[in-house]
């Protein structure tokens, strides 16, 4: 009789944020990019929302402990090697995530997701103090150009202040490490900028003119996070996401009426 072996299991990375129905973003999205890169995926909702391609135009919190409950069933229960937030609503749901990871020891991606390209806003960063938590416990805190504005109640307008600012939110929040980034620059180019304890490091690109990015924040962060699940050290992490990223926004599949989806499986 053959005998059957049993695979080694994958790492798991958890996401914890808003439901996209149309697929492209949100916790959809988070799913479909760590299949793609070979982790197993989890996911908790902290936000209903009605959207497709064409924008947000409804959204519904979800009760901040019966968000934290998921989180906490998922961490009993499986290896969770990394977790990646996103779009959570408001700062109760924030914080009752921030308690739910309390004596978990695993990496922590927060994406502060706030606006949409279109559309309602899907999280309420007017309550910062709740949010405080969250970012503290972050091992890798990753706003772009708006969403930095907000949390440093000032503009990041040009690719020479993205170092000042990294730092800034880096020291403001608590957080490990800042990736910030400027896909919202005008200009030939896109550039992100990361700040660690051990470093700083700068990526430049040519930019793909595309309107198919939604969900390119979502996409990045949860690419990140399965990468560094997989070994990668964050700098290498954060230059074969964005690598990635630029393949799936090239091979995108050309659905929806507005701004559509990547290749999710690039």
């Amino acid at each position: 009789m053959t005998q059957s072996v049993r695979p080694s299991s994958p790492p798991v990375c958890l996401a914890v944020g808003g439901s996209d129905p149309s697929g492209g973003a949100g916790i959809q999205a988070d799913l479909k990019v760590f299949h793609g890169h070979g982790v197993y995926g989890a996911a908790a909702v902290g936000l209903l929302t009605v959207q497709d391609t064409r924008g947000v135009r409804a959204s519904r919190v979800q009760d901040p402990e019966f968000v934290a409950a998921q989180v906490e069933a998922v961490l009993s229960d499986l290896p969770v090697a990394a977790v990646k937030t996103g779009a959570l609503g408001n700062g109760a749901v924030a914080g009752a995530v921030a308690r739910a990871l309390e004596g978990w020891k695993g990496f922590l991606v927060v994406d502060p997701v706030v606006l949409p390209k279109s559309g309602a806003p899907l999280s309420d960063l007017g309550d910062l103090d709740g949010f405080r938590p969250l970012f503290a416990r972050a091992d890798l805190l990753l706003p772009n150009l708006d969403e930095a504005a907000l949390l440093l109640g000032r503009p990041v307008g040009s690719a020479e202040e993205m170092p000042g600012a990294a730092d800034e939110l880096k020291e403001r929040f608590g957080s490990e490490a800042v990736l910030l980034k400027g896909g919202h620059l005008a200009g030939p180019e896109t550039v992100d900028h990361l700040r660690t304890a051990e470093g700083t490091w700068t990526w430049r690109s040519p930019r793909i003119v595309s309107h198919h990015t939604h969900g390119t924040g979502c996409a990045l962060a949860s690419s990140i996070a399965a990468r560094w699940a997989l070994g990668r050290p964050l700098p290498v992490a954060v230059e074969e996401g964005r690598e990635w990223l630029r393949r799936a926004i090239g091979q995108a599949p050309g659905l929806g009426s507005g701004n559509g989806p990547l290749d999710l499986f690039a």
